[in-house]
């Protein structure tokens, strides 16, 4: 890769981290199941005038529109707001792979190499090694939340397999329409009409700069140099730049939010990046009664790919094919 390609892989990395930083300071103006439906709402208008029709079948975007936006996203949010920490959220977050893996494995059939098997079990060894941590320091209710989204970004990954989007900014802006009106419906029935009501009333240029973030850098520029990067370069060169996400998620978190990082904190964040790392860039093997050959079918089976929504890039173990992505946090 060109120097101001990687200078860009990283730049997208960073944006995807801060983007915890920038969660937490819009959950001081928003309820989190309002403010995912505003993020949605922001990201889907007026783009879905701009990307055409759908490319791919409405059962799909309705599928992932649900896992990944209603399910992922709301509780991502809910688990931020009853307490879970920025910088935590954003490492705890890279679970999502193992959970990919593990649903491709029964969904798909794809069996991960041993060295991803391995990378699993020292990546839930830091989960361990965080709920520790959580657990002695913090609310464990969020901590867990933020756990199941990161399953319910996995099921999104591997729905998102199975579509297999051709047009990944066109993906992204129609999946981006779903999640708004469950959302807005749960909190309201959760939330209640006054409080998203006063929320709404007391919108200033901070929250609206919360809102135009998540949305419009996080999702829509992220996910566009994501995709442009992912088609001058192989995947197994770009996806590997989505392990600094935490990284740049703890560092922003301490150093705009005052979070603290703990010795063990340290510990699970190496252990579950590197666990990651093991997991995302294994080679999968195919599952039985696959084609031989290099075709397009095994060009999904190597190298790794991306994730781009108040996320991050999903590695070849765990992930859509190379160049197919799911939203990122």
């Amino acid at each position: 890769m060109r120097p101001a390609h990687i200078a860009l892989a990283a730049l997208v990395a960073a944006v995807w981290g801060v983007n915890f930083v920038v969660i937490e300071i819009g959950l001081d103006h928003f309820p989190p199941l309002l403010f995912s439906a505003l993020r949605f709402l922001a990201a889907a208008l007026p783009a879905v005038f701009l990307v055409g029709r759908p490319k791919v079948a409405w059962k799909w975007i309705v599928a992932v529109g649900l896992a990944l936006g209603v399910a992922k996203f709301g509780l991502l949010f809910t688990g931020m707001d009853l307490g879970a920490p920025a910088g935590l959220s954003s490492l705890v977050l890279q679970v999502q792979a193992v959970f990919t893996a593990l649903f491709a494995f029964a969904a798909l059939g794809e069996r991960p190499a041993r060295r991803a098997v391995l990378g699993m079990a020292v990546a839930l060894a830091g989960i361990g090694v965080a709920a520790v941590d959580e657990g002695t320091s913090g609310p464990v209710t969020g901590f867990v939340l933020v756990i199941v989204a990161a399953a319910c970004w996995g099921v999104s990954n591997v729905l998102t397999r199975k579509a297999a989007p051709p047009d990944p900014l066109n993906w992204m802006v129609w999946v981006s329409t779903v999640p708004v009106l469950p959302l807005l419906a749960l909190s309201l029935l959760l939330e209640g009409p006054e409080r998203d009501l006063a929320a709404l009333r007391a919108l200033d240029w901070t929250g609206a700069g919360v809102i135009l973030y998540v949305a419009w850098v996080t999702t829509v520029f992220g996910f566009g140099a994501w995709g442009w990067l992912l088609r001058r370069h192989p995947a197994s060169s770009v996806a590997p730049f989505s392990l600094l996400v935490p990284v740049f998620g703890m560092s922003s978190a301490a150093l705009f939010l005052g979070e603290s990082v703990s010795p063990l904190r340290w510990v699970a964040a190496a252990l579950l990046v590197g666990g990651v790392a093991l997991t995302s860039l294994s080679p999968r093997r195919a599952a039985p009664g696959a084609a031989a050959g290099g075709g397009p079918a095994d060009a999904r089976h190597s190298g790794a790919s991306p994730a781009p929504s108040g996320g991050q890039p999903q590695p070849a173990a765990a992930a859509p094919a190379p160049g197919r992505p799911s939203l990122t946090s």
